[in-house]
């Protein structure tokens, strides 16, 4: 595992069932990758699967890595997490369900960022293979931006 000054919970404000990612493989200013195991724990599980869904939040989340990496490097670990608004502008799944202790890399890129304003693009693999792909908009309220 890599390691990095700063944790998940400093970078995003998800915590306990809802904090999907279990490991930052890459991160800079534009992208990140991360790593993450279908647990039981998960939203949407239903006693033996998730459901594709949840990719969606996988990728928002991945942003929110990188985002919150630029929000340290800007403003200092301490400085406040807020939430994004997100808006799915596209997602494509190729699988109908995710096992427990599959194991999902995504990365996610600021395609475009302006101010508050970011359009991600991000990619869901297990393994080799490419279970989802989602295209997001988000917001963040705040007009600083992050």
């Amino acid at each position: 595992m890599k390691q990095f000054n700063f944790s998940l919970e400093d970078l995003l404000p998800h915590r306990d069932r809802m904090l999907l990612v279990d490991e930052i493989l890459e991160i800079d200013a534009k992208a990140a990758v991360t790593r993450a195991t279908v647990s039981d724990q998960w939203p949407l599980f239903d006693g033996q699967a998730v459901g594709p869904l949840v990719l969606i939040e996988l990728v928002a989340q991945t942003a929110g890595v990188s985002n919150g990496w630029v929000r340290i490097q800007q403003r200092g670990l301490d400085s406040e997490k807020k939430g994004w608004l997100v808006g799915v502008k596209q997602a494509r799944f190729f699988v109908d369900a995710l096992f427990l202790n599959q194991q999902i890399i995504t990365r996610a890129e600021n395609h475009f960022a302006y101010e508050s304003f970011r359009h991600i693009r991000g990619t869901a693999k297990i393994g080799p293979d490419i279970v989802g792909e989602v295209e997001l908009q988000v917001i963040q309220t705040d007009s600083k931006g992050e």
